[in-house]
């Protein structure tokens, strides 16, 4: 029996080479195993670090139901090498494990990040034998023993957070407890070594990737105060799940499997499959610090690019604004009132490849003459000559059912399942693995930015075709998947042809909010809300799911609104990225003045966004919530955006935990003329604040003094 311990970048993990030659992962935290919390000396040898299941393979595991653990071969695996190693990262383990009886090869990858308590892991299975394989899961991570510490019982010790994610109710947060979602203990006495057939599930099955979750999550024992929290990088389906086995709870992440997603894959011999990649971190200073060190790591794995480093803003004249009925006639004044407000880019939203009704047509992206009399060409210069970069929707995964290219190309350049071509809303998926849909894509991409001089593109996505392909795959998951990889690597060759082109992630909004797409794109679509008072929610919760300098908020001021209802439109967005909209024409001086004003201290501020680590003084947001509060922190300087949301209390008092008992000093980030009263309490670190109109939100910049 061999212990591995490592201690890196305040992770303790513990791995042993057991005396059959199994290797375990006893221990992933933010504090030291202590080795009284392994029960039984046999428990030991079902901390599995992966999960293998084969076709045809016995599983030996009473009760299991839908759950992956215990699975065949992978509790099977038998030590064959280990790897410490470092690269430009950081350090970097690597365990190699086998199964003679399948000639089964599994490596499990773990990089960590200099200064970071988070790392990256991914498994690697090869075939080394003489006959294919049919793989139904794999872990990307698998940890057993999540509940060991403390002594009281898991299902009232553990707290577990992850982000319920819709259309326009994106990014809400809710916190349970294991016995709220169905795992209650009720043989911890009695028989310990059973488990139950129950398992938290949580996923996504499809190309819309967070249709329904986001693909995150924070477990904490609140009797010790560690935690985990993990985030799945993928941009399509996905798991993770929490269940018992034995007496133990467990956490396993990753990418499709077959009784989830209609994932099976069969593995030839000399074939290599590796699973999706995912993160996981771990703390002991609770939520703020977690976020802290996901915001790091975040912006450590992306693209670099100016984006994030300039933060530009944007006019869009989609929201609230022209709802994809673009012209040349309602562009130009638009044009000119967009830069009097400052923006730096300005996209022309959809509509502009059609004269009418444009949906189910959508393929071959040439502009409507009847839009633009004088050419598509003629809105892009004007956007130049007013000092701007000229943007255009686009939605390039799909191919509307009228549209002349459909009947012209073959089915080999869609998603098919038995012998027809997937529809969904009036258009057809199109298939990345076709190098014909590559170059199609790229052509289009190339003619914007050529002819028309485009800087900016809005990548949306509106459709949800499903489990996946049929053609030219095992299974329709596994068809899916290799689309899902393929358009990640179109992205890249994109952005190295182009690198200073901005692309915003766009799905219906927010329907594909993950960092397989965000470590390529430099900006997200945060959400297709239409009311600005609920986007308040939608804001302060951004930060928690991907950095602040990536977050593009709607600020849509309404032509029939009031100078309150400007001004909680723009701090909306003032702490992520402004996505400004709006009929910017329609709005009076005063308002527009307002407008022009959140333009220029954003421009202040906005250094500080992009180093900047997200706070809550009130908790994440509720869409129930009366009060809202999001805070930034760079260094010394902080800022701090409050809502009130029809609230019948005027008054309301933020906890600044981080500034208590300290001395500050406190001005209005805007409006400028603030008009509203506030104190700060420097003993109990309270800044408490009034704001006189039920609807109403103003931003704040405390600066820690000396």
């Amino acid at each position: 029996m061999k212990k591995i311990e490592i201690k890196e970048n305040k992770i303790y993990m513990v791995f042993e080479i057991t005396d059959d030659n199994r290797v375990c992962l006893l221990h992933f935290s933010a504090a030291p195993l202590e080795e009284e919390n392994l029960k039984r000396k046999e428990e030991k040898a079902m901390y599995f670090p992966v999960e293998v299941q084969l076709t045809g393979c016995d599983r030996p595991c009473n009760w299991h139901g839908a759950k992956n653990v215990q699975t065949s071969p992978g509790y099977r695996l038998k030590f064959q090498d280990f790897h410490d190693l470092r690269n430009e990262k950081g350090r970097k383990l690597e365990w190699e494990m086998a199964d003679e009886a399948s000639g089964l090869k599994v490596i499990s990858h773990y990089q960590f990040y200099d200064g970071i308590s988070m790392i990256r892991t991914w498994t690697e299975v090869c075939n080394t034998g003489e006959a294919a394989q049919g793989l139904e899961s794999i872990s990307s991570f698998c940890l057993m023993g999540i509940c060991k510490e403390g002594i009281q019982r898991p299902d009232k010790k553990m707290s577990l957070s992850f982000p319920h994610h819709s259309w326009q109710k994106e990014m809400h947060w809710n916190t349970y407890t294991l016995r709220d979602l169905g795992m209650t203990c009720t043989q911890e006495e009695t028989a310990p070594e059973l488990e139950s057939s129950q398992v938290i599930y949580i996923g996504n099955t499809g190309n819309w990737s967070t249709k329904n979750y986001l693909p995150l999550a924070y477990l904490e024992n609140r009797e010790t105060g560690t935690a985990i929290y993990w985030q799945i990088e993928h941009n399509g389906s996905w798991h993770w799940e929490i269940s018992d086995y034995e007496g133990q709870f467990y956490i396993e992440l990753s990418g499709p499997d077959e009784v989830h997603d209609h994932w099976w894959k069969k593995l030839q011999p000399g074939e290599t499959f590796i699973t999706v990649p995912v993160s996981i971190g771990v703390t002991d200073q609770g939520f703020h610090a977690a976020m802290e060190e996901m915001t790091k790591y975040r912006r450590i794995i992306r693209r670099k690019n100016r984006d994030n480093e300039d933060l530009p803003v944007i006019f869009n004249d989609y929201m609230n604004c022209l709802f994809g009925d673009p012209t040349t006639e309602k562009e130009l004044p638009m044009i000119e009132k967009a830069k009097e407000a400052g923006c730096e880019y300005f996209c022309v939203d959809c509509g502009w490849y059609a004269d009418g009704y444009w949906w189910d047509g959508v393929g071959e992206w040439l502009p409507s003459q009847k839009r633009f009399p004088g050419g598509f060409k003629e809105v892009m210069d004007a956007i130049r000559k007013a000092g701007m970069i000229p943007g255009a929707w686009l939605e390039l995964e799909v191919m509307g059912v009228k549209c002349p290219m459909a009947e012209k190309t073959p089915d080999s350049w869609y998603f098919t399942r038995h012998g027809k071509r997937i529809c969904d809303k009036g258009r057809y998926q199109l298939d990345y693995r076709n190098p014909e849909v590559q170059e199609y894509a790229e052509k289009i991409i190339d003619r914007l930015v050529r002819e028309y001089g485009v800087g900016y593109i809005k990548m949306d996505y509106n459709i949800e075709p499903g489990i996946g392909t049929e053609y030219r795959a095992d299974s329709f998951g596994e068809g899916l998947l290799e689309h899902n990889r393929a358009y990640l690597n179109w992205l890249d060759h994109i952005f190295r042809k182009y690198p200073d082109l901005i692309i915003e992630n766009c799905s219906g909004g927010g329907m594909r909010t993950d960092y397989a797409m965000l470590s390529r794109y430099s900006i997200q679509s945060t959400s297709d809300q239409t009311d600005y008072r609920y986007y308040a929610t939608l804001a302060a919760n951004a930060p928690a799911a991907l950095t602040p300098e990536q977050a593009a908020v709607w600020s849509y001021p309404l032509t029939g609104g009031d100078e309150e209802e400007v001004i909680y439109n723009m701090v909306n967005a003032m702490l992520l990225r402004i996505h400004q909209s709006g009929h910017l024409v329609n709005l009076s001086e005063e308002r527009f003045g307002l407008v022009k004003e959140a333009i220029s201290s954003y421009k202040k501020i906005r250094k500080d966004i992009k180093n900047a680590f997200p706070f809550w003084p009130l908790g994440l947001s509720s869409y129930e919530d009366t009060w809202i509060c999001l805070g930034l922190q760079n260094g010394k300087k902080n800022y701090v955006a409050v809502w009130r949301r029809n609230s019948g209390e005027s008054l309301c008092a933020l906890p600044i935990s981080h500034l208590k008992g300290k001395k500050v000093n406190i001005t209005f980030a805007y409006p400028g003329r603030g008009n509203c009263r506030y104190t700060w309490n420097e003993v109990s670190g309270i800044l408490g604040v009034e704001l006189k109109a039920r609807v109403s939100a103003r931003l704040f910049e405390i600066v820690e003094q000396e």
